[in-house]
């Protein structure tokens, strides 16, 4: 079996490592256990998570051992990184149902059965923690200098930087001491925006206890033009089925760039690299076929091969196959509302001016009829069969319902 760094590498995951040639000899010698660490704030992952889920599939697979820690306890504070204000503080109540979630689409991804991977809550120690004893034994090893430093806290200094946020990187940090003296936990794992809250774990645990662990960062999700992937009209691109649907899910990955199909193919899905390469190397028409590929493999990981095959043949009924158009992402409407009005709500558009600017360039039909009407009311003769069918530009279908 292949080296998993040697695997991560040619896929495209790898960002930034500690020391690549130690935490390679390392997979060589023995199963190292490891860590990602998701902070619930949100009752779903989402696809900026996925990226992750997919690295801790394949280390998996290569033998290692994962621990998926959800942050309880970092949860209440909110990581700053990547952030222009202070997060939304939650409830205690909000965060335990978060992170019920995640770890019920977490088990969809990592096998846990017979000790193959841990899920921990890393609200077991912090939220135990004698304060003046945490900053004797932990805050003593960070310099603010040193913080301060940092990508995620220098992007917030001219804003303002709460004496509470400042706190998450000595956290997190503790985290990865207290991962390496309960279960052996060796490496740290996330996307590259926690490079710096990775580093201060790294330094804590050898300073503390001369462990021989490591950091390692996977690159972020990002389309070509380096803008961040995941983003649709009614928000994040969920895993929870419920707030994006398997159709929604499939026809975002059927319509990405031709240019990031070859790199969606190696870190979104298992298909061996030789036809990921001839896949990604498709032009023009052919490339539609990449991205069927790319959307079904997807959709099959994250909602199972039936919701795959449903939502495969929905597009192909839309686009001029034979299938059933059940599955398309709903919007409640009615007989006498505006159609504008309706769309905005259901979160096809994030505003009405971004509707109206869609109709005025022809942009938007509805049951296959060019919408030029920006205050359209809605006719009982719409709903055809109880729905009636709205196409947003070229390639994507909502199915009104009452």
């Amino acid at each position: 079996m292949p080296n998993v760094f040697d695997t991560l590498k040619e896929r495209g995951f790898i960002a930034q490592c500690t020391n690549e040639d130690e935490l390679r000899k390392l997979f060589d010698e023995k199963q190292v256990t490891f860590y990602i660490g998701f902070d619930p704030t949100a009752d779903s992952l989402h696809a900026g998570h996925f990226i992750a889920l997919m690295a801790m599939a394949h280390m998996q697979k290569a033998g290692h051992r994962p621990i998926c820690l959800v942050g309880g306890g970092t949860g209440t504070i909110g990581d700053p990184s990547g952030r222009t204000d202070m997060r939304k503080m939650m409830t205690d109540e909000i965060i335990e149902h978060n992170c019920e979630c995640f770890k019920r689409q977490i088990a969809r991804f990592i096998d846990f059965s017979d000790g193959k991977a841990i899920m921990v809550n890393n609200g077991n120690w912090l939220r135990k923690l004698n304060y003046i004893e945490f900053l004797r034994e932990v805050g003593a090893e960070f310099t603010v200098n040193r913080m301060l430093a940092a990508e995620a806290y220098k992007q917030r200094w001219e804003k303002g930087l709460t004496f509470l946020e400042f706190n998450y990187m000595v956290m997190q940090g503790y985290d990865f001491l207290e991962l390496y003296r309960r279960y052996g936990c060796q490496l740290e794992m996330g996307g590259d925006d926690q490079w710096s809250n990775i580093i201060a774990g790294v330094e804590l645990c050898r300073r503390k206890l001369q462990a021989p662990v490591y950091g390692l960062t996977n690159k972020l999700l990002t389309k070509s033009d380096g803008k961040k992937m995941g983003k649709t009209a009614g928000g994040a691109l969920w895993l929870d089925a419920e707030k994006t649907s398997p159709y929604e899910f499939y026809q975002y990955w059927r319509n990405v760039d031709d240019a990031d199909v070859e790199k969606c193919l190696a870190l979104l899905t298992f298909l061996p690299m030789d036809e990921v390469r001839r896949l990604g190397a498709m032009k023009d028409q052919q490339a539609n076929e990449a991205k069927a590929v790319l959307a079904y493999e997807v959709t099959k990981i994250v909602h199972g091969e039936e919701e795959a095959k449903k939502a495969k043949q929905s597009a192909e009924a839309l686009f001029g196959g034979s299938g059933n158009a059940s599955d398309m992402p709903t919007v409640k409407a009615a007989p006498g509302q505006k159609l504008l009005d309706a769309l905005v709500s259901g979160g096809v558009f994030a505003s009405k001016g971004e509707g109206k600017r869609l109709i005025q360039q022809n942009g938007l039909a509805l049951n296959d009829v060019k919408v030029s009407d920006i205050d359209y009311m809605l006719q009982e003769a719409d709903f055809q069969d109880g729905a009636a069918i709205v196409k947003k530009g070229k390639k994507k279908y909502y199915k009104l319902v009452r």
